[in-house]
């Protein structure tokens, strides 16, 4: 089985301009999923390919190790998370083509994304994007402390995805379509336990301490920002061909938890995906 990891990996990454085949990442999702299988040696793998000169193949392998972060088994980003580094592509450049100017700023903000990703794992111990929300969720029944701890992870991680910042006339190829689609549909679960969290901070805002109540509101003010830049984010998925029904309609309405001293709630018209 590590000689068909391998392989498959390898078929995923080939330096042909279009996005990983659905076949290759159909066999690694099966043998991340599989009990005794060695994701070490799968993330060993995708990292060298990383490692090459190529846009191509570098952009590939993080579509690949992105792809398997959402649809794997939480073994695969917890062995992520445990390592000291993952991908240190922030000098990255293709200089050998044309294209690889404009693709490799997009490799750099993508992998700082997936960096930030492992990281928050590590810090809180859990994939927020794959938490249960609700009534009942993750984020809604967390108490002060850990929404204090919890909420600042998620805000670096939203702007890492955020930071991604590409125009409709910029996905100009497969591969940077795909992943444009992994961080849309992160972005929607991430905001939607994002939002969650900010639900509970505002209903347990006047009866926490005053440095409670400072870090609050501090957290409050970068979630109305934050929500106007998704808000941008949605737009270019609108353009780019993403069913409307897939994207949620972004209100503010009033605060229905009575902190009226500070403003307003961001709440989505729309269902998220599960």
């Amino acid at each position: 089985m590590g000689s068909s990891a391998s392989k498959a990996a390898l078929g995923a990454t080939t330096d042909e301009p279009t996005e990983p085949e659905p076949k290759h990442l159909a066999d690694l999702i099966q043998y991340v999923n599989g009990t005794n299988m060695s994701v070490e040696h799968l993330a060993d793998v995708l990292s060298e390919k990383s490692g090459s000169s190529s846009w191509v193949v570098v952009f590939k392998a993080l579509v690949t190790v992105h792809h398997l972060m959402v649809h794997g088994n939480e073994r695969f980003i917890q062995h992520l998370a445990s390592r000291n580094s993952l991908f240190t592509l922030h000098n990255f450049l293709d200089e050998s083509v044309i294209e690889g100017y404009t693709m490799s700023t997009f490799i750099r903000r993508y992998s700082r994304y997936l960096n930030e990703k492992s990281l928050a794992y590590r810090l809180i111990a859990i994939d927020i994007t794959k938490t249960k929300r609700g009534t009942n969720g993750v984020m809604r029944t967390m108490n002060t402390k850990e929404l204090l701890n919890t909420l600042p992870v998620i805000q670096t991680q939203f702007d890492a995805l955020l930071n991604f910042n590409a125009n409709p006339d910029e996905l100009t190829n497969g591969i940077i379509h795909a992943a444009f689609l992994l961080l849309f549909k992160d972005s929607l679960r991430l905001f939607a336990a994002y939002n969650e969290g900010i639900l509970n901070l505002l209903g347990k805002y006047f009866d926490m301490r005053k440095n409670q109540c400072r870090e609050s509101l501090d957290i409050y003010i970068k979630f109305l920002g934050r929500t106007t830049k998704l808000a941008q984010f949605l737009k270019v998925a609108e353009q780019v061909g993403i069913d409307q029904n897939e994207i949620p309609y972004l209100t503010q309405t009033s605060n229905p938890l009575a902190w009226s001293t500070v403003g307003t709630v961001v709440r989505s018209d729309a269902q998220l995906p599960e």
